[in-house]
């Protein structure tokens, strides 16, 4: 059993053990287990924890809705997601309703990168792996209102 097959026990992975994790599998094996069957337990989980990640005193005044689309799932189709930030609070819609402020489009091993704080979403979006709707500058500081795990 290898380290990144661990994400399928996902629920008793720190965000740090997640980082780790991600840094040192090779993007064969991340593409593998975001084809798996596993694949909508760990987005599910990956977006659950955005709130507890959620750093309110670097929001301000922020209120956004931002829909994070995960290409490449197994059927060809996208996960979508929806993120809502208002009044100091960040809170996943169990559905993407609302008219996002910010829509982000991602691969499956870049989304993985990108939420472990091991790729540059900058450099992603720069060279097309990840693509940016809307409030581009929401998009330049949405890393920060975060707590992203370091590997």
């Amino acid at each position: 059993m290898s380290d990144i097959d661990a994400l399928g026990d996902f629920n008793n992975i720190d965000p740090k053990q997640f980082a780790g994790l991600v840094k040192s599998a090779p993007d064969s094996q991340l593409a593998e287990i975001m084809n798996s069957p596993q694949r909508k337990k760990i987005l599910d989980t990956i977006l659950s924890r955005f709130p507890e990640l959620f750093r309110p005193d670097r929001a301000g005044a922020t209120n956004a809705v931002i829909h994070w689309n995960i290409t490449g799932a197994p059927d060809g189709g996208v996960d979508s997601y929806e993120l809502v930030i208002a009044n100091g609070t960040c809170v996943l819609s169990p559905s993407p309703d609302q008219d996002p402020k910010l829509s982000i489009t991602v691969g499956p091993v870049d989304f993985l990168k990108v939420v472990s704080g091991v790729g540059n979403p900058m450099m992603m979006f720069m060279t097309g792996k990840l693509k940016a709707k809307g409030d581009l500058g929401l998009a330049a500081s949405i890393a920060n209102l975060f707590d992203i795990p370091k590997a």
